[in-house]
């Protein structure tokens, strides 16, 4: 990334920082103190309070829910792309899925299998699944019908046509739906940790809360919303990685992105 680029791209968060922390320097409120008064205590619960404990913990069972529903994700997407029967017959249990809102699950796991690692990981899982999936099937539907009858023509075996052929075309709509599911995968990992563990970052910002203690309230706020960017920001580097001949082959301005085939609410989430 150029300097340039980097700018474009960075000037306005470091604007709204800056306005953030002219406007609450003199804040006198107890529900709103200072930016620099949350981020010093950020610094203090990151150094020694124990919150670097809580950060690990919600980041480990991110990404190995995540990476758990990703590759289920996209074996079962790119053979249920692939075999039309299939697709069909599981079409309206797909749809049942994905308008099912996973945050409903919560108490249910909790109650069942506990409040250890174990519960969230699949929790984020389950909720990460269906944005994955659903894309993967929709991406190998976006692929050239000459594409399929050229692999038959040279009657190239049907699982070397799904790791050479089908799996590189439908990349660009698999990492649509991995982006979608990222943010679902923060939420769960807020929700799962609030409604019952005794660490996490969700677990953090409730004893905090339930404590008045606005600044730690705060701090872990904002260190959530760093955990998504970092993530994020990684999740883009590696699309740009593997799928730098995507990005080159047409220009930005008429080449449109591959749209997610799911939707999201912005008071839960819907798979």
């Amino acid at each position: 990334m150029t300097v340039r680029a980097a700018i474009r791209q960075l000037w306005l968060p470091a604007l709204v920082f800056v306005i953030l922390l002219l406007s609450t320097a003199g804040s006198t409120s107890f529900y709103f103190p200072p930016l620099t008064t949350v981020l010093h205590t950020l610094w203090d619960q990151l150094a020694g309070g124990g919150l670097l404990d809580d950060l690990w913990f919600s980041l480990r069972n991110i990404v190995l829910g995540l990476a758990l529903a990703t590759v289920v994700g996209v074996a079962a997407g790119l053979v249920i792309g692939e075999v039309r029967t299939l697709r069909l017959a599981l079409g309206p249990l797909l749809d049942f899925a994905r308008a099912t809102p996973t945050v409903g699950f919560v108490p249910v796991i909790i109650l069942t299998l506990g409040i250890g690692s174990g519960p969230k990981i699949f929790l984020i899982f389950l909720g990460s699944l269906w944005p994955i999936l659903l894309n993967t099937i929709a991406g190998v539907g976006q692929i050239n019908p000459a594409v399929h009858e050229t692999t038959r023509g040279y009657r190239v075996p049907w699982h070397l046509q799904l790791r050479r052929v089908v799996l590189p075309g439908a990349l660009p709509q698999i990492f649509a739906g991995i982006r979608v599911a990222l943010s679902i995968a923060v939420v769960l990992m807020v929700v799962s940790e609030i409604y019952g563990s005794p660490i996490g970052l969700g677990n953090f910002i409730l004893q905090s809360g339930s404590s008045f203690h606005v600044a730690e309230t705060w701090a872990g706020t904002l260190l959530i919303g760093l955990l998504g960017y970092g993530l994020s920001v990684l999740l883009l580097l590696c699309e740009h990685a593997l799928l730098g001949w995507y990005h080159q082959r047409a220009p930005r301005a008429s080449r449109p992105s591959p749209a997610p085939a799911i939707e999201k609410k912005s008071n839960g989430v819907v798979v």
